[in-house]
């Protein structure tokens, strides 16, 4: 699978506590944090959610 690297670039202050978990789950604790992942179906779908907060690239 391809990878894709996904940065966090909006806060998750006064969002949803569903938007909140799944920044989490991706990894995403900080603003400006970078993670890398396999680009499977459940993480684009996770990244569909919180699409409005981080940045996507692929690798």
């Amino acid at each position: 699978m391809a990878k894709i690297k996904i940065t966090s670039v909006k806060s998750t202050t006064d969002r949803p506590k569903n938007q909140k978990a799944t920044m989490k789950a991706l990894g995403l604790r900080r603003m400006h944090q970078t993670v890398e992942v396999e680009a499977t179906p459940q993480i684009i779908g996770m990244v569909r959610v919180v699409q409005h907060l981080v940045k996507v690239e692929n690798v």
